[in-house]
This record gives structure tokens, C-alpha cells and sequence, in this order.
């Protein structure tokens, strides 16, 4: 500074997102600009649209403070998902923390799958097994008022934010279950299963990538060919279905013949499998098997949905 000039000007929002994403781009599977974006619009209180529409305003001292902090947190690793507190997930920003997977787009093909094959007023029992953050039974408890929507978790950590998140979004036809995948449910008691088990191979490198050593091993990894919570979960539900009823599954994109088999192995039928939005084959679906397909749309049992219930 020569004698006369005032202080530095402060940088501007375009100056400050633009440094950030030179920085994250040396971050790998990092997303720069987006990233750059979301945090700034974390540390200000604004839109990301109001970012853009006015980029030369100078944020406040506290606000530019709270970005380099928070710019600081994710060059050193820590998810965007868990510096933010939140995570958008089909028409919903969901609260995340470290004891719940981060939820991830591919995810939302296992509601569009249901919500393509389930009649909407029909009054189901609908279970979302391993819910984590209550993704998909908040997407599907919101889009389907008529159904009931069972969150099952094991992790008391990761059932806590599920029910906050069914809380906070008045998802009153959802309730969170402690459970070992489907240990407390009821024979026959489920007009439909979904679920995103963890499904990668324990030794993947992929594991020590990205987001991925930040979220919750056990919701990721599942044996030594990623199918452990399959061969769990399939012969679980084939007992907890109604006959007739829906098992939708997410997996990894090179697990569909292996998850078609197990499926076939349990007696499910009309195995289908659909790709993602990347052309990968993401989610397989069956029936339990059952000479009348309709019973997938009966009306709950009357036994109870949990075992040993009036």
C-alpha cells in the first residue's frame, strides 16, 4: 500500500466463490463451483441465487469469517454434506450428520419405483429398511398420505436424526423402529419393502475416497463381495411380505445378476431391474411369490405390523 491509499477493499461474493472453487479443484471428486457456491450461500444466510444475481456485494466481516472457516473444514475433508448440517433429497432438505449415510440422487430412483407401482390410496404398510436419515420413508410418507411408512434402523444415532427429519417435516404417517433389519415385524405384515442396504465390497478401494471414510462404515460396506445384507435382508422379507408384495432394492452397478439370483433363490418373481440417470443398473425389484398379484395392494394385516402386537 503506498502513502495516501485507503485499507483493501474486502473481496466480493464473486471474488470470494471464485478463489474458493480454484482451491477445491485440487480436492478430488470434489464439485468446485457447486461446492464453492453451497458453502458460500451456507456462511452468508443467502440463496444461491441471490449469490449469482449479485455478485459484487461485499459480505458482512462475521459471514466472510464463516466461509473461510467452513472452505478450511471441507480442503481438509470433511463432507459439504456434514458442514452444511443438511442434505437435499427428492423434494426435501433432510438433516445429516456423521452417523447417517449421506443421501445421494441415485437414491430417489427407489421412490420413483415405488410411487410408479404402488397405488397412491391404497391404505399399505410400507417398510424402508436401514432408513438412515429417513430419506426414503420421508419422500414416500410426503408424496403418499394414505400409506403408512415404517423407518427401520439399527444405529440409535442414525434413527434419531430419522425421526428429527420425519419431525421437522410433518411426515405424521411415519414412525422410526429400532430393528435389526426386519427382526420385530410380523409375518405377512408388509404390503412393500424398500431399501438401500450397504452393498460395497469391504475391501473396495472406493471405501478410502471422497465422502466415504466420513460416513458410517456399516452403512456401506456389507462382506467381501458387498451382497452380506442382501443374503440378510431377502430371506427376512420374503417372510415379513404379504404374499403378492413388493421388494425394491438399491445396489452397486455391477451387482444386479448376483441381487436377481438371490431374489430368484427366495421365490420372488417379475424380477426386474432398472438403471439410473447414468445408465447403470441401480435398483432390481420382485414379488413375493403368490398366485394373485393384486394381494401386493390388499389392506394391512390384521395381526399387526409388529410382532407379538393386538
Amino acid at each position: 500500500m503506498t502513502p495516501g491509499d485507503g485499507p483493501a477493499t474486502p473481496p466480493s461474493l464473486d471474488e470470494l466463490r471464485r478463489d474458493a472453487a480454484h482451491r477445491l479443484a485440487a480436492l478430488p471428486h470434489a464439485e468446485p463451483w457447486l461446492e464453492a457456491e453451497l458453502l458460500l450461500a451456507e456462511a452468508t444466510g443467502c440463496r444461491r441465487e441471490t449469490l449469482l444475481a449479485w455478485p459484487e456485494r461485499i459480505p458482512a466481516p462475521e459471514q466472510a469469517r464463516r466461509f473461510a472457516d467452513l472452505l478450511a473444514r471441507r480442503l481438509a475433508g470433511v463432507p459439504i454434506a456434514h458442514l452444511r448440517g443438511h442434505q437435499a433429497f427428492w423434494k426435501q432438505e433432510l438433516r445429516v450428520t456423521p452417523d447417517t449415510l449421506i443421501p445421494r440422487p441415485e437414491t430417489e430412483l427407489l421412490v420413483e419405483l415405488a410411487l410408479d407401482l404402488l397405488p397412491a390410496t391404497a391404505p399399505l404398510v410400507v417398510a424402508d429398511a436401514g432408513t438412515g436419515s429417513g430419506a426414503i420413508a420421508l419422500a414416500l410418507a410426503l408424496e403418499r398420505p394414505a400409506w403408512t411408512l415404517l423407518a427401520l434402523e439399527l444405529s440409535p444415532g442414525a434413527a434419531a436424526v430419522a425421526a428429527d427429519n420425519l419431525r421437522r417435516q410433518g411426515a405424521t404417517n411415519a414412525r422410526v423402529i429400532r430393528a435389526d433389519w426386519l427382526a420385530p415385524l410380523a409375518p405377512a405384515s408388509l404390503d412393500a419393502l424398500i431399501a438401500n442396504p450397504p452393498y460395497i465390497p469391504n475391501a473396495d478401494p472406493h471405501l478410502s475416497r471422497g465422502d466415504l471414510p466420513q460416513e458410517p462404515l456399516g452403512a456401506l460396506a456389507a462382506g467381501p463381495e458387498g451382497l452380506d445384507a442382501f443374503r440378510q435382508l431377502i430371506p427376512q422379507a420374503q417372510i415379513c411380505l404379504k404374499p403378492g408384495a413388493l421388494l425394491a432394492l438399491e445396489h452397486g452397478y455391477d451387482q444386479a445378476p448376483a441381487v436377481r439370483t438371490l431374489l430368484a433363490a427366495a421365490g420372488f418373481t417379475a424380477i426386474t431391474t432398472r438403471t439410473d440417470l447414468a445408465g447403470h443398473p441401480r435398483a432390481t425389484w420382485g414379488l413375493r411369490a403368490s398366485g394373485d398379484r393384486a394381494s401386493m395392494f390388499g389392506s394391512p394385516g390384521s395381526g399387526g405390523v409388529c410382532r407379538g402386537t393386538p
